[in-house]
């Protein structure tokens, strides 16, 4: 199955500034696959270490000498460690402090060497490490669930993808490509994009086995809490977890989570949730301009899911129909889906930053379900299930940040207005003139492609 971080590995192997890669992502996310899969394609020679596995292999890095670690795992693979030959894949590295402090030597000394790093549990281990980190010495990616697009090419539905990809906001756009992409998103929303998922219904052409996948793959997360602390901590966890699959895109109170429990421990449980990538925060803020976070509050969140798939099984939301999936558990699943295309259609090595907005008011109460970064400008971001919905909320935003244009994402098929009219309960400004640009769920990874046609 083809992923699109693909492309940014082959720019990464000939690039004159590259240094060694750490790829962060959750576990399952395809990680292994798409490296080995990077590696057979562009490479002579592949080693891959896992030292998760192979606890013994931790003792090469002890001397974090590039060359003496190079002899090492020459003698001990017999696969030769060469130059542009050569992938050198160390799995599992967060388990392995110095293997981490290694690449910085690597960096320095062995620069023609290829070398990508990755590990599920990662970015506990590098907050976490007590010794120093090879800051400037490495490169960062990042990866995710299978976006609907990969979807879509995993299905080979190009044509679809194509169809996406070439569209312009000015032109109409086929109904009847429209509603075949809607079927297919109604799969996606069920399977996800958890590559053993999509991979089973690509060979089985069925979805009797996904529940037992999701379930399985939640099970895997679950164990690993026992690597988190003690066994008070990996409860608060699981319990964060649950509450996550029923409450998403809605604010955090953590009295709503487990009576008794200090917020504090809560709090600790979803950052190191997000810190895994399990679930991704969505931070309130109130700046409308750029930078997006210098008003933000970190404290104030909602939270978003790893994979929309999974999300089904942990909320008990069983396959009855797909065409009435949608509508079963509606506005969740819209807005999940939405956040995982933003974060999975971001450029590899940029870390997404997920913001919303309220305004608490008498008589003019508002949220926007995203403020979202295209170029230097910010847009407010409404998500319906539907074809329809009321805009109140949009319309509060622009009218008090003297904003222009609004984006809409719902099941209808494209369209924009200009110069359209509403009203407002503001002081000084009743009548709003704004620009519409609204778009179908399944657009929701193309925005930032948009840039020319919304400013």
């Amino acid at each position: 199955m083809y992923r699109e971080i693909e492309k940014y590995l082959a720019e990464w192997k000939v690039s004159s500034y590259r240094k060694p890669l750490i790829i962060r992502g959750a576990r399952q996310v395809g990680k292994t696959y798409t490296i080995e899969k990077f590696a057979r394609e562009n490479f002579r020679y592949f080693l891959r270490i896992n030292l998760e596995q192979e606890r013994n292999i931790q003792n090469v890095f002890e001397s974090l000498q590039p060359q003496l670690i190079i002899n090492e795992l020459t003698a001990l693979y017999q696969i030769p460690i060469i130059e542009g030959d050569t992938l050198l894949f160390i799995d599992e590295i967060q388990v392995s402090p110095k293997a981490i402090v290694a690449l910085r030597y690597f960096y320095e000394q062995n620069p023609g060497l290829h070398i990508i790093s990755a590990g599920s549990l990662l970015d506990i281990s590098l907050n976490e490490m007590k010794y120093p980190m090879p800051v400037g010495r490495v490169d960062f990616a990042f990866m995710y669930p299978m976006s609907f697009y990969e979807f879509l090419g995993a299905l080979d539905e190009n044509g679809l993808v194509n169809a996406i990809h070439e569209f312009a906001p000015t032109e109409a756009f086929s109904l009847a490509i429209h509603n075949r992409i809607l079927e297919l998103l109604r799969l996606y929303f069920f399977i996800g994009g958890m590559p053993e998922a999509v991979q089973y219904y690509l060979n089985e052409k069925n979805l009797s086995g996904i529940e037992r996948i999701h379930s399985g793959l939640i099970q895997s997360i679950q164990f690993d809490f026992a690597k988190y602390g003690t066994r008070k901590q990996q409860e608060h966890l699981k319990d964060v977890l649950h509450y996550v699959a029923n409450n998403i895109g809605k604010k955090v109170k953590y009295s709503n989570i487990t009576s008794g429990v200090h917020s504090s421990l809560l709090k600790d449980a979803f950052i190191k949730l997000e810190m895994t990538r399990i679930i991704h925060l969505v931070r309130h803020t109130r700046s409308a301009t750029v930078p997006i976070t210098q008003l933000q509050e970190k404290d104030v969140f909602k939270p978003v899911f790893l994979d929309i798939g999974m999300l089904n099984h942990l909320a008990g939301i069983k396959l009855q129909d797909l065409d009435m999936l949608i509508t079963a558990f509606e506005g969740t699943l819209a807005e999940q889906f939405v956040f995982q295309e933003f974060i999975a259609g971001s450029k590899p090595y940029l870390e997404k930053n997920l913001n919303y907005w309220v305004r608490e008011a008498k008589n003019s109460n508002a949220e926007i379900d995203c403020l979202f970064q295209i170029g230097n400008s910010v847009f407010p971001v409404e998500i319906k299930a539907g074809k329809r919905g009321t805009l109140r909320s949009l319309h509060v935003f622009l009218a008090e940040k003297n904003k222009k244009t609004g984006i809409r994402l719902n099941l209808d098929i494209p369209s924009t207005g200009k110069e359209l009219q509403a009203s407002v309960n503001l002081p000084d400004k009743e009548l709003l003139s704004y620009n519409l640009v609204s778009l179908p769920l399944y657009f929701a990874g193309r925005l930032e492609e948009m840039e020319s046609f919304l400013l």
